[in-house]
């Protein structure tokens, strides 16, 4: 790890203390919002669904600007600002309307800085250590994952259930969040200066990524319909008779060999193939699926959620890398932001159609049919494996 850049590394702090700050909220904000301001949970459903869609879309614009200034930080900066300001929102709001109003200032921060903080990661990683700058990053982030959440547990028992205190909480490592971001990140020196493209998003821009970033992108999408929300773990363990006051440790687990791997995974994609270790992942998230679909009682859950985290470990560092390796430079943050967007319609389209099966056929069809995209996201990846050996990236 040390050969990876510093700016590598405070990037990926600066996502681990923002990760940290938003789960703490994002936790026990449904919980808040129903019991404490007295909002309907079909209205919490609307409010998450609209925050999230909001981010997915504000990712591409702000990838293209990123693009057109040739400023990656900048931006990167500004997301990661609005995000911290507004956390003092949540304890502060005296009704719902200022919670929904942060919430989604919160997730236009997320959006900005989404696209052009992975296209500064390609930046300053040279390619020999992309992999491994990518996995660092997701690492980092996946920690604060499942750190937030644990947190915001921990600190209700202290406090006796008062939300307030925790989200007071919540507000510092956003804070330094934002001051590690404009302190020890800056642009990469000695590269030719982008910021000329005049229009990103413009088609002749577009199709000038070329065949190899689409691909990506289309695989991308067909991999994300494999592996749905991961509310249908929580389901399947509650399924299989695990107690409510337990469910968070099935997005504990996943979250701890999710990021146990993707540095390790990320790593040695760069003294190899990239798109071998992304079959690897496949074949992990289809055992994941026989798991969770046929697996004994408990014990087949446990098994299928550490196999479904160490599935994400050796894949979404690696699809980012990919999109690294095939887009233009002064195009990375329009590739980004694309490929992000795709991904998140792809997510949302899987988790109605795993909602489908699973109504229809139960858990086990929901499973199998997630181990059959899986399969075909395969193909995909062994055809663009020949590609690339036939024809390597510059």
């Amino acid at each position: 790890m040390r050969r990876v850049p510093p700016g590598i590394w405070a990037l990926g702090f600066v996502s681990l203390l923002m990760d940290v700050s938003s789960e703490m909220i994002h936790a026990l904000l449904p919980v808040y919002l129903v019991a404490v301001m007295g909002t309907s949970v079909l209205a919490v459903g609307f409010i998450e669904g609209i925050a999230e869609a909001t981010a997915s879309v504000t990712k591409v614009f702000s990838g293209a600007i990123s693009d057109w200034l040739g400023k990656r930080k900048l931006l990167a900066a500004i997301g990661y600002g609005m995000a911290a300001f507004t956390k003092p929102v949540f304890p502060l709001a005296p009704t719902v309307g200022w919670v929904v109003t942060a919430r989604f200032v919160d997730r236009i921060g997320k959006g900005i800085r989404g696209a052009p903080r992975d296209a500064l990661v390609a930046d300053l990683s040279p390619a020999h250590l992309r992999g491994a700058s990518f996995g660092l990053r997701q690492s980092l982030d996946t920690v604060g994952a499942f750190v937030g959440p644990l947190l915001a547990i921990l600190l209700m028992w202290l406090t006796m259930d008062d939300f307030r205190t925790v989200f007071w909480i919540a507000v510092i490592p956003a804070f330094l969040a934002f001051a590690l971001i404009v302190a020890a990140v800056k642009e990469p020196e000695g590269r030719p200066r982008r910021g000329r493209v005049r229009m990103p998003l413009a088609p002749a821009e577009l199709a000038r990524m070329g065949g190899s970033y689409w691909a990506v992108v289309a695989i991308a999408a067909v991999f994300t319909l494999a592996r749905f929300s991961e509310a249908f773990l929580i389901l399947r363990a509650q399924s299989q008779g695990l107690p409510f006051v337990l469910v968070p440790l099935v997005l504990v687990v996943m979250n701890v060999a999710y990021a146990a791997s993707s540095y390790p995974a990320g790593a040695l994609s760069d003294r190899t193939d990239r798109t071998a270790i992304l079959v690897a992942g496949l074949v992990l998230l289809i055992a994941a699926d026989v798991a969770l679909a046929f697996g004994p009682g408990i014990a087949g859950v446990a098994a299928g959620v550490v196999l479904w985290g160490l599935h994400m470990g050796l894949t979404q560092g690696l699809l980012s890398a990919l999109v690294a390796d095939t887009a233009p430079e002064d195009l990375r943050g329009t590739a980004f932001g694309m490929f992000n967007l795709v991904s998140g319609v792809a997510l949302l389209a899987a988790s109605v159609i795993a909602g489908a099966l699973w109504d229809a056929f139960g858990a086990e069809g929901t499973f199998v049919a997630g181990a059959g995209f899986a399969a075909v996201a395969m193909v995909g990846l062994m055809a663009l494996r020949a590609r690339r050996a036939a024809r390597p990236p510059k």
